[in-house]
């Protein structure tokens, strides 16, 4: 077993102990554990926020537009397809527009070049990973990390830089690209540089999981922290009723901001490798497919695609940011050609992490999904252009 394999499962053990109500014998053990874990983490977050909140440690300015999007939870709200059309409606509109993100699960440095780095003077700083320079997508998938991939493959004009330090890429991305506006993907806990709209995102479907922060739920810092954030994004909206409870719970914690309401919705099927198939999703309807994925919300793949009137016959859900191997794909496949698949149906997310096959018996697709508002009558487009030009 490799070594991210048993990481998977002790994700997948430690997933299933905070997911649970209820729990005996060693699990008991292990979820009181967490819950005095995350009692000492939430102190600690808390702070590290007096510090900034008390000038202690200084937020840092950068002179231009800084947009942050992000979330209290760990993954799973949608963040990736906001941040790309934040991203094209701002430059649409005529910004210079840099993505900044740390690249979660992206390749890391090896340690001799870490090393080095340590004995370097500041003059010889390690420049950020740029992933697209706004013309070319000059890193793969595993060196970038899938969503500032994603991003760059989807977005011209735009600038992609992947590095923790977002301070340091943000002064890269004005001095060598001249762009006036940073986009900090998942940019809410990230305090050194300070934005002028802190934007949140909130899956309205399992909002706030079981309100305990890591590592006895999935919170990154207490939901009272929600009060940072300008506009507050309700993903995955259905406009039902309990769509009112959700928004009272959210005004309790913050007066101030706007609350938006948007879901995702599904556009097309795309083939994976060739990048130059286009499917409506009608085409599924009927038809004996196979789910693969490898997201924090499986479930919701799963959903839109059951919605398309489609048979889901056999499915595989790795843990989220699963990098593939060709033995893995290779086998998903026999297994779906054993079920009587006709097409086998991806997230676009994981599609830049599948490997690529020269055979391909079964058909391989994923789903395009974008953004869109459902309260209210304006556009996405017209929402961001009223967010970010007042």
């Amino acid at each position: 077993m490799t070594f991210s394999e048993i990481m998977e499962d002790t994700q997948g053990y430690f997933l299933h102990i905070i997911n649970r109500k209820r729990h005996i014998g060693l699990d008991m053990i292990t979820s009181s554990a967490l819950f005095v874990f995350s009692r000492f983490y939430r102190l600690a977050i808390q702070f590290r926020i007096w510090l900034y909140d008390k000038r202690i440690i200084r937020y840092k300015t950068l002179g231009c537009l800084v947009v942050s999007v992000g979330n209290v939870t760990c993954g799973g709200t949608g963040k990736t397809p906001v941040v790309e059309v934040f991203a094209r409606t701002l430059s649409q509109k005529g910004r210079k527009v840099a993505v900044l993100s740390r690249g979660y699960k992206s390749k890391d440095r090896s340690f001799l070049e870490k090393i080095q780095q340590i004995f370097q003077s500041k003059k010889h700083e390690v420049p950020p990973r740029v992933v697209s320079d706004g013309q070319n997508l000059l890193l793969n998938s595993s060196t970038a990390g899938d969503e500032p991939y994603m991003l760059a493959s989807n977005l011209k004009n735009v600038i992609v830089l992947v590095d923790k330090d977002r301070v340091k890429s943000g002064r890269y991305a004005i001095n060598e690209y001249g762009v006036d506006t940073l986009i900090l993907d998942d940019g809410f806990q990230y305090l050194d540089l300070k934005p002028r709209l802190n934007i949140l995102l909130v899956d309205s479907t399992f909002p706030f999981h079981n309100h305990n922060v890591l590592p006895r739920g999935l919170l990154r810092e207490p939901i009272k922290n929600i009060r940072r954030a300008d506009y507050i994004f309700l993903t995955k909206s259905d406009g039902s009723n309990r769509m009112r409870h959700l928004k009272n719970f959210i005004r309790h914690h913050n007066r101030k901001a706007e609350i938006v309401e948007c879901r995702h919705k599904p556009m097309y099927l795309e083939d994976i490798y060739t990048r130059d198939k286009r499917l409506p999703l009608e085409h599924l309807k009927g038809r004996r497919i196979a789910a693969l994925s490898g997201i924090a919300c499986p479930e919701s793949f799963e959903t839109f695609l059951e919605r398309t009137g489609a048979k889901i016959v056999y499915k595989h859900d790795y843990a989220d940011h699963h990098r593939y191997t060709q033995q893995e794909i290779i086998d998903f496949i026999n297994n779906a050609k054993k079920a009587g698949v006709e097409i086998i149906v991806t997230t676009e997310k994981d599609a830049v992490r599948i490997p690529r096959l020269d055979r391909r018996d079964i058909p391989m697709f994923f789903m395009r999904v974008e953004i869109d508002i459902i309260s209210g009558r304006e556009s996405f487009d017209q929402c961001i252009t009223r967010i970010c030009f007042i």
